[in-house]
Parts: structure tokens; C-alpha cells; sequence
């Protein structure tokens, strides 16, 4: 092979390297619309934990107490109860996020709020108090 052959070959290979470097990535709506499908699994998954941890709870104190199945019952709504707030809170983190990333910020959803509360002082302030 002759010096020329090789050179052409290589310019060859090193324009095919660089289409396929310069590939376009894929489209954002697929990895939404997987986005979506994880967050809904998550929310079911909380509320779903929820209640089989207070099912366990109080199938096991019943069971320890040999009591009628109020434990049971008690337990039960109150795990429910549990994985409803979870879940709330987890939607409210989402909201948080989704509302931030439609508003062009780049703040982290878990970065958390960093204003304080408002404890009064700023109108105490304005009426001389």
C-alpha cells in the first residue's frame, strides 16, 4: 500500500469517527413521559408501603396481645394516614421542581426553602413596636 491509499483511509475513518461523535441525542419527551411513569410509581409504592407497614404493626401486636383485631384496624389507618402525607409531600416536591424547571431555575428541588419563617418582626418593625 502506498502512502496516499493510507492518508485517504485515515481522513476516511476520521470523518465516519466524527458524524458518529456528533450524533444527535435523543429526544427529552421520552425521558419524560419515563419520568412521569417513575413518579406515579413512586407515589403508589409510598402509599402502598404505608399501609403494609401499618398492617404489620398491628397484626403483630394483636397477635402478641391475642387481642380482637383493633390493633389491626388502628394500625392500618394510621399507615394509611402515613403513606398519604408521604405521598403529599413527595407530589409537593415534584410541583416544587417542575414549577422551578418551567421558570428557568436551576435550583435543586432538595435544596429546600432557605427563607425563614415569617415571625412578625418586619410589621412590629413598621408600627414602632
Amino acid at each position: 500500500m502506498s502512502d496516499p491509499d493510507q492518508r485517504k483511509r485515515l481522513e476516511e475513518l476520521e470523518s465516519r469517527i466524527a458524524k458518529l461523535r456528533h450524533k444527535e441525542p435523543p429526544k427529552a419527551h421520552q425521558e419524560e413521559h419515563y419520568s412521569q411513569a417513575q413518579q406515579a410509581w413512586r407515589m403508589v409504592i409510598e402509599l402502598v408501603t404505608g399501609l403494609m407497614i401499618g398492617f404489620g404493626i398491628g397484626y403483630g401486636l394483636d397477635s402478641l396481645f391475642g387481642t380482637i383485631p383493633i390493633f389491626l384496624v388502628l394500625f392500618t389507618f394510621l399507615g394509611l394516614a402515613a403513606g398519604v402525607q408521604t405521598m403529599m409531600r413527595s407530589a409537593a416536591e415534584m410541583q416544587k421542581a417542575n414549577m422551578a424547571e418551567a421558570a428557568g431555575d436551576d435550583t435543586a428541588p432538595d435544596a429546600g426553602d432557605t427563607t425563614a419563617p415569617d415571625t412578625g418582626d418586619e410589621e412590629r418593625t413598621k408600627d414602632g413596636d
